[in-house]
């Protein structure tokens, strides 16, 4: 069963993030996910979405400096140890809210590409034999923030491929339609590749109705490829997060219906 899921890294943003699972669940969401959500800590969490009936979609291995821009450890040279370090915790985390994902963020290197490859797919290799028989699997993005190295779906692709499908791409429709590509069409070719999706309408990166793209479609593609996993809402609310949220019945009815043949 799909399960929407509030990224609230984005949402509910005037509330302390301890108090943002509830706001979360009164609206008609069903999960919850945040890159950093370490000031509430593990056993807090649990205890928290627990009794509010929700679950832990995803959660990154760190940021890394955000006053400098990194965006992720995952392909800077020299910050291996830091890099393993962050992916420790998240995967710690991630185990005890009984999360399904880590996403080891690849940031944004400063020296050329084959160097920030390299470091980035031992980096990989890494996570993904230390996640092996843990129950969480590892998520990679294509994410269009200006020199981030994982910055193309066919570049994600590529390596998911390398990988032999160990890892699962988080599909995402903003950063889909800004690098491009038909959501639609890269949602029917590429289903099995997905583990989680975000949503955010473009241009714009609002709630779903704001923007241009066919989101029925996009659903419609999803539930027709049997995907079964989180849909996530990672937008920028045009107006109070609650307000925003207006959509959500519509969602889950589109949800409910049988999908054709």
């Amino acid at each position: 069963m799909n399960r929407l899921s509030a990224h609230i890294g984005y949402l509910y943003t005037d509330l302390p993030l301890a108090e943002r699972p509830a706001a979360a669940a009164r609206d008609g969401f069903t999960a919850i996910e945040h890159p950093e959500p370490w000031a509430v800590p593990a056993n807090e969490m649990r205890a928290r979405i627990a009794d509010l009936g929700l679950t832990f979609s995803q959660v990154t291995s760190g940021m890394g400096d955000a006053g400098k821009g990194e965006k992720g450890l995952g392909a800077l040279a020299g910050r291996e140890g830091e890099f393993r370090t962050g992916f420790e915790r998240a995967l710690e985390y991630a185990q005890a809210v009984a999360c399904p994902f880590v996403h080891p963020m690849a940031g944004v290197p400063k020296g050329g590409f084959l160097d920030a490859a390299e470091t980035y797919r031992v980096n990989l290799s890494w996570a993904l034999n230390r996640v092996a028989g843990s129950g969480v699997r590892v998520l990679i993005e294509a994410i269009t923030i200006p020199g981030y190295h994982m910055g193309s779906l066919a570049f994600a692709a590529e390596l998911q491929d390398q990988f032999h499908g160990r890892f699962d791409l988080l599909f995402d429709t903003y950063h889909t339609a800004v690098l491009g590509e038909d959501p639609v069409l890269w949602a029917v070719k590429n289903a099995g590749r997905i583990g989680h999706v975000h949503i955010a309408d473009h241009p714009g990166r609002h709630e779903p109705g704001t923007g241009t793209l066919a989101f029925d479609r996009i659903l419609s593609a999803l539930r027709a490829s049997g995907y079964s996993g989180a849909i996530g809402f990672e937008y920028v609310p045009s107006a109070a997060t609650s307000a925003s949220a207006a959509f959500l019945p519509g969602w889950e009815r589109l949800l409910s219906e049988r999908v054709s043949p």
